[in-house]
């Protein structure tokens, strides 16, 4: 794995934060989103695409894509992909919990401890293994 890499996939991670936060609170702030029929779901994502701050979410989301398209063109996806999954997985439970007010409790500690180890066996497993 690059330090460019490691760089864009970080990139990755924080765009895919913010479009998590972000769609959130669009979400919050519209309304909801409780559709219960396929025409409803439309009818319901098209109301949230003229809320702002889903709509940010959802373009930041696609900027994420982007960056996220040249990590899988150049990087190993085997050591790429858990470390963007993990590593967006403890950024939005810790953002959640201090921004959003979900709780945060021992047992997730422990687990997102746990995922952290797991990134850095990964990151650092020689290439030839």
């Amino acid at each position: 794995m690059s330090v460019t890499g490691l760089y864009l996939i970080g990139l990755t991670a924080v765009f895919t934060l913010c479009a998590n936060l972000l769609m959130r609170l669009g979400i919050e702030r519209g309304g909801g989103f409780h559709p219960t029929s396929m025409q409803a779901v439309l009818l319901d994502f098209a109301t949230l695409l003229i809320q702002p701050l889903f709509a940010i979410g959802f373009v930041t989301y696609f900027a994420a894509a982007l960056v996220w398209f040249r990590v899988v063109a150049s990087e190993p996806l085997s050591v790429a992909y858990p470390i963007l999954v993990s590593a967006t997985f403890i950024l939005v439970s810790v953002a959640a919990s201090l921004l959003l007010g979900e709780p945060f409790t021992l047992r997730k500690g422990v687990g997102l401890v746990f995922i952290l180890g797991g990134i850095i066996v990964v990151s650092t497993a020689p290439a030839s293994q």
